[in-house]
């Protein structure tokens, strides 16, 4: 089996690819109130660019595939895409992160293709409050969507959750309490200061730390071991079916451990999701690039992969993309 690494020794299998910046829901921490002026579906890459991107990334060790937006269920027929990746030989994981308003329509027909697991980003349990943080979604479709996922075989089903202090930060015990009843991973991440300026604040940031701490005055919390855990640290109630994740992308930086090249929609390779650097596969392909130049390219991202990330809750990070433009 090939593997590529990078200078600092972390072996590169994983690629997020976004396929659409488009989305169906208006999250207020995501987008401004105005929105955001979506890019031209002729810049956005083809499936078939994707696929042969895929193709070359595992030439280089990729095992595992993880389909953004956006929000990529809006995009049609991801049922080829994902069949496409799936028959690439080398690829070992296909996932898929998605607010769950289309899942229970077409999460059959994706695992009959090849999906293998899928996230769930829910910021509130509560459906007006979710009505008003996504302006205007209804939560009862995330809700049967997550049970068809279940019921399809995505199982551990896992929920992202975003606490904001003042916000839906009062949900917290009710999202860790999912645990004690289901086999669900609850996954709370910390706010990051990209997105939409208009709702973030220094003050409104929670550490993973602050909310760890939270959730153990419901009962106390064992560190749990979880397979493909990711940046997350695992905890768990006793004799609880279901575990709780913290994503500390600030407060405890998981670079040391990334493993993963990011793929916008309109054919950027970014090393890593804090930084600006791109390398600009799209017009590669498009002006008639060589496989062997593909190859170069990837291989590059992964030489300039930086050996870790600045942000904090202090520094404004306004230069970058909006998370929609970079993908999930």
């Amino acid at each position: 089996m090939s593997l590529i690494k990078d200078k600092y020794e972390r072996v590169i299998d994983y690629m997020r690819i976004s396929i659409t910046d488009r989305c169906n829901l208006r999250c207020v921490y995501c987008m401004p109130s105005d929105g955001i002026k979506p890019i031209d579906f002729r810049n956005i890459l083809s499936y078939e660019e994707i696929v042969r991107i895929v193709k070359t990334g595992v030439k280089l060790g990729v095992r595992k595939v993880r389909i953004t937006g956006g929000e990529p269920l809006i995009r049609k027929n991801l049922r080829y895409l994902i069949k496409e990746i799936n028959d690439i030989d080398g690829i070992e994981d296909i996932s898929i992160t998605t607010n769950g308003l289309l899942l229970k329509q077409y999460v059959r027909q994706l695992v009959d293709a090849g999906l293998k697991r899928v996230n769930i980003s829910l910021d509130s349990l509560r459906p007006e409050r979710y009505s008003e943080i996504t302006r205007g979604g209804d939560i009862r479709k995330v809700f049967e969507g997550i049970q068809e996922a279940e019921a399809a075989g995505l199982t551990p089903i896992k929920i992202n959750m975003v606490p904001i202090r003042g916000f839906n930060d009062d949900e917290v015990e009710e999202f860790a309490k999912i645990t004690m009843k289901t086999a669900y991973h609850i996954r709370f991440i910390e706010f990051m200061p990209i997105g939409s300026r208009e709702i973030w604040s220094r003050e409104k940031y929670i550490s993973s730390e602050e909310l760890r701490q939270r959730v153990s005055t419901i009962a106390p919390l064992m560190p749990l071991k979880v397979r493909r855990s990711g940046p997350a640290r695992y905890y768990g109630f006793e004799n609880a079916p279901g575990c709780i994740g913290f994503i500390s992308p600030i407060t405890h930086h998981f670079c040391n451990t990334c493993n993963r090249l990011r793929l916008t929609s309109d054919g950027k390779l970014r090393p890593c999701l804090f930084s600006e650097t791109e390398i600009d596969l799209k017009s590669a392909l498009r002006n008639g690039a060589s496989d062997e130049e593909v190859e170069r390219l990837l291989r590059l991202a992964v030489e300039i992969k930086p050996e870790g990330h600045s942000i904090n809750h202090e520094k404004s990070f306004d230069h970058l993309k909006p998370m929609s433009k970079i993908g999930g």
